[in-house]
């Protein structure tokens, strides 16, 4: 069952009747931001008490807040970019509708203007942009994990192809296989048995890499080694679930990838020269 406002929610646990404009997608994102600005925070106030982090007079409260907001919008913004990019025949027809839309959001287009904006941010303020990195990589990937369940939860379309039941595990619940996302925020309606709940499977791979980069913090010594790990293991999760996923297709050297497994293949490769120069040359 998909739920595109949050009282949907509500009346389905509770059985009442309360109708208000919250949309559960935006209301997921909004608890991401805020919870990653806070892990962001705990990591930036750790690495500036080790010496790590220098803030140059700076209060981690403000400059985790500053810095969140100005890769917020940028992310956004880069989010509907690269979206756009992907489907230019309908953007030539329906601008207004593409760029305004709800739904509609590439992850790395997010990912890649707000970095940029964000290293500027740092490099203005005369902070080192690698340890920044690496403060707020764990966040990254857990904000990523709550907004994808406002994928999930909204049905805002970016769902997977349709399941392949007889390839199903026996052991598996067919909910974590297949689902029709019923009463979907887009509308669609989806056939049973369904499609492949690919937002659930993010959002648990993005919590697992937060976990893992989370010890790995206190583990690895080199300063950037955490953000160049975080490249790493988030590309390759996005990477295997655009197998199951329906997008467009560029073919690139023989092979048909998607416009986020071509930037994910990217990320992997910088994220593996990162690690192989950090541990050459530290």
């Amino acid at each position: 069952m998909a739920y595109p406002y949050v009282t949907d929610a509500i009346n389905d646990l509770l059985g009442t009747d309360i109708h208000l404009p919250i949309a559960t997608f935006g209301a997921l994102v909004a608890i991401a931001i805020f919870t990653a600005i806070r892990f962001m925070r705990l990591e930036v106030e750790r690495l500036a008490s080790l010496g790590t982090l220098k803030l140059n007079g700076l209060q981690p409260k403000n400059l985790v807040t500053d810095l969140a907001f100005v890769t917020t919008l940028s992310g956004i913004a880069g989010a509907k970019l690269f979206d756009a990019i992907e489907q230019p025949q309908r953007l030539f027809n329906e601008p207004l509708e593409v760029i305004f839309s709800t739904g509609g959001f590439s992850i790395y287009g997010g990912l890649i203007l707000g970095c940029v904006a964000g290293i500027i941010f740092v490099k203005r303020k005369s902070i080192a942009i690698l340890p920044m990195l690496d403060a707020v990589a764990p966040a990254l990937s857990l904000g990523y994990a709550i907004g994808r369940l406002g994928c999930q939860f909204s049905g805002d379309g970016d769902w997977g192809k349709p399941a392949a039941m007889e390839l199903k595990p026996q052991w598996l619940p067919e909910w974590l296989w297949a689902q029709t996302y019923p009463n979907n925020v887009v509308q669609v309606d989806i056939p049973p048995p369904g499609v492949y709940p690919t937002p659930l499977y993010e959002a648990v791979a993005a919590l697992l890499i937060f976990i893992i980069l989370w010890q790995l913090r206190y583990t690895l010594k080199i300063t950037g080694q955490l953000f160049a790990c975080y490249l790493l293991l988030s590309s390759s999760a996005r990477l295997l679930v655009e197998f199951i996923r329906i997008n467009h297709h560029y073919e690139v050297f023989g092979l048909y990838l998607s416009q986020a497994q071509i930037i994910a293949v990217v990320l992997m490769a910088a994220g593996v020269a990162v690690l192989f120069k950090l541990n050459k040359h530290p």
